[in-house]
C-alpha cells in the first residue's frame, strides 16, 4: 500500500508530495516503540504523554512520516503530515490499511453508564451459542474466538480494533461485541466504524470530570445512533424504560427495538420473578413470546439481558437459540460475583462506583430477602467528587450497616474522599464506621456479617489493582474476601 492509498478520505491540511505519496507503506503505529521500517507514525496527545514528543524516535525507527493534528516543531525536516483530526485520521488509515472489515463483520456497539460490561458478555454468549465465531471487546477482558487477551482500556485505539477485526476475519470470524465508552465517542476511537448494532442500556450520572455535564455525556454517547462521519448503525437496541434513553434519536435509516419492562417497549420483558437462583420471564416481541431464565439474579440483570436479546433479534437468531444463549451465560467477572466459602452469609464481589450502581446492586441483595445489607464502598480519586456524597447517601439509605474505605485513591488523600462520601451517608441514621486501609475494611465488614445477611464489597469488580499515589499494587477483593472467611474458619472444601 502507498502512502497516498493509506491516507484516502482524510481530510490534509498539509500537502504530501509526488514523491512522498508513492511510498511502500508496510504498517502503522501510535506507540513510537513499536515503529518499525516502512510504518507511519501518527503523533496525538494521550492521557499521559504527547506522542509528538516520540516522532524524532518514530524517524530514527525507519518511520516514513509523522501524522498529527498539530504543525511540524520547529525546524523539523523530516516529512511531517498535518490533518484534521489526529484520532479521526488514525481510524480511516487504520480501516484503509486492514482493508474495511468493520464493513463485513458484524459489530455491535454497547453504550451506557451501568450494564455494558454484562450486557456484552450475553451478547457473545447468544452468538457463540448460535455457532458463531466472535470477537468481545470490554472491560474486564478482550476475546478472539478462543484466545482471551487483556483489556487495556473499555475501547481501544482505532488501530487496535481494525488489528483485531482483521484478525477476526483471518480466522473465519463473523461477530465483534464492544463496549463503547463515552470517553472513546467523544475523542474519536470508532469514528466512522460502521456498526451492525448500536444498544444504548442507561445514563446516570459519571465521568462529569472529562465531560462536565450531562447534556456533554449524552450528546457523546448519541453518536453511536448518529455518528458525526460513517454509516448510521443498521439497527438500535435502547431502553425505553430509561429517561435518557427515549431522547435518542437514531438516524432514519436505523431500525429501532425498544426494550424495557413497560407495556410500549417494542421488546418486553413480564412475568419477571426473582431468586438466588436467578431470573425467570417472558419476552413479548411483535405479537409472540418466549420463555428466558438465566442465572444471573435481580432487576438490573432483567434490563441487561433484554438488551442483548434486542441484539440477538437484529441478527435475526431464533427465539430458541436466544434462551439457550442467555441461560449458558453465568456469572460475569466482578459483577455481583459471589463469593462461597461455606460461609453462612453472602458475599458479592461488585463494580458499582456509581451511585444509581450502588443503588442497584444493594437493590438486588434486597430482593433476595436478606437479615442485613452490609455495604463496602469506597470512591475513585482524581474523578468526579460530585458523585461521591450521593454514593454515601445511596449506600445509607438502602444498607443496614456501611464500611466506608477507599477505592482507587490515585494521587487524592484517601481520608479526603472518605470525608466527600461521609457527607451523603451522614444524612441518613445508618450504623457505619470508617477505615481508609482496604483489606481492614474488608475484614471488618466480613466479621460484621451474621448469618442471613449480605455482604457486598462494591466499586473494584474484576479489577485486580489498586492505585495508591503513582504505585498501582497487586489487590483483588474477591483474593482477599476468601482469604478473609478462611481465617474466619470457613471453607468451600
Amino acid at each position: 500500500m502507498t502512502l497516498e492509498q493509506l491516507l484516502s478520505g482524510i481530510p490534509l491540511r498539509s500537502p504530501v508530495s509526488a514523491s512522498l505519496a508513492i511510498s511502500e507503506i508496510s504498517g502503522l503505529e501510535y506507540d513510537s516503540r513499536r515503529i518499525e521500517p516502512g510504518f507511519v507514525f501518527f503523533a496525538f496527545p494521550g492521557a499521559k504523554a504527547d506522542g509528538r514528543k516520540f516522532a524524532a524516535s518514530a524517524m530514527e525507527r525507519g518511520a516514513v512520516a509523522v501524522v498529527s493534528e498539530h504543525p511540524a516543531p520547529e525546524g523539523w525536516t523530516a516529512p511531517w503530515i498535518q490533518v484534521e483530526h489526529g484520532r479521526a485520521a488514525l481510524a480511516q488509515a487504520a480501516r484503509n490499511f486492514y482493508g474495511s472489515p468493520d464493513r463485513r463483520l458484524a459489530i455491535t456497539g454497547i453504550t451506557g453508564t451501568n450494564g455494558k460490561t454484562t450486557t456484552a458478555f450475553i451478547v457473545d454468549e447468544i452468538l457463540r451459542s448460535a455457532g458463531r465465531t466472535t470477537a468481545l471487546v470490554g472491560t474486564i477482558e478482550y476475546r478472539l474466538g478462543a484466545k482471551r487477551l487483556a483489556a487495556v482500556n473499555t475501547t481501544p485505539e482505532s488501530l487496535d480494533l481494525y488489528r483485531l477485526f482483521h484478525e477476526l476475519e483471518e480466522t473465519g470470524g463473523s461477530h465483534v461485541t464492544m463496549e463503547v465508552s463515552s470517553h472513546a465517542l467523544a475523542v474519536g476511537r470508532v469514528h466512522g466504524m460502521a456498526f451492525h448494532t448500536a444498544v444504548f442500556t442507561n445514563l446516570t450520572r459519571d465521568h462529569l470530570d472529562f465531560h462536565e455535564n450531562m447534556e456533554n455525556y449524552f450528546a457523546a454517547k448519541s453518536l453511536l445512533f448518529r455518528p458525526a462521519s460513517g454509516p448510521a448503525p443498521k439497527w438500535a437496541a435502547i431502553n425505553y424504560d430509561d429517561a435518557w434513553g427515549r431522547k435518542i434519536e437514531p438516524a432514519p435509516e436505523t431500525r429501532v427495538l425498544r426494550y424495557g419492562l413497560d407495556a410500549r417497549a417494542t421488546v418486553r420483558a413480564r412475568d419477571v420473578g426473582m431468586s438466588f437462583e436467578g431470573v425467570r420471564f417472558t419476552v413479548d416481541w411483535e405479537g409472540g413470546s418466549f420463555a428466558m431464565h438465566s442465572p444471573l439474579v435481580g432487576r438490573m440483570n432483567v434490563y441487561n439481558i433484554l438488551a442483548a436479546v434486542s441484539a440477538a433479534l437484529s441478527y435475526q437468531l431464533p427465539p430458541g437459540t436466544i434462551a439457550r444463549g442467555v441461560a449458558e451465560c453465568g456469572a460475569v467477572p466482578g459483577r455481583f460475583e459471589r463469593i462461597r466459602e461455606g460461609q453462612p452469609f453472602l458475599v458479592v464481589v461488585d463494580y458499582a462506583h456509581t451511585d444509581d450502581a450502588l443503588r442497584n446492586v444493594i437493590s438486588v441483595a434486597r430482593e433476595l430477602a436478606p437479615k442485613r445489607v452490609i455495604t463496602l464502598f469506597g470512591c475513585g480519586g482524581d474523578r468526579d467528587r460530585t458523585k461521591r456524597p450521593m454514593m454515601g447517601q445511596a449506600a445509607g439509605e438502602l444498607s443496614d450497616y456501611v464500611v466506608l474505605t477507599s477505592d482507587n485513591p490515585r494521587s487524592e488523600d484517601p481520608l479526603a474522599i472518605i470525608n466527600d462520601a461521609l457527607v451523603g451517608l451522614s444524612r441518613c441514621d445508618t450504623p457505619h464506621v470508617l477505615e481508609p486501609d482496604r483489606e481492614k475494611a474488608i475484614r471488618l465488614a466480613l466479621h460484621e456479617a451474621e448469618p442471613g445477611d449480605v455482604v457486598i464489597l462494591a466499586g473494584k469488580g474484576h479489577e485486580t489493582y489498586q492505585i495508591v499515589g503513582a504505585k498501582t499494587i497487586h489487590f483483588d477483593d474477591r483474593e482477599v474476601a476468601r482469604a478473609v472467611l478462611k481465617e474466619m474458619g470457613w471453607s468451600s472444601h
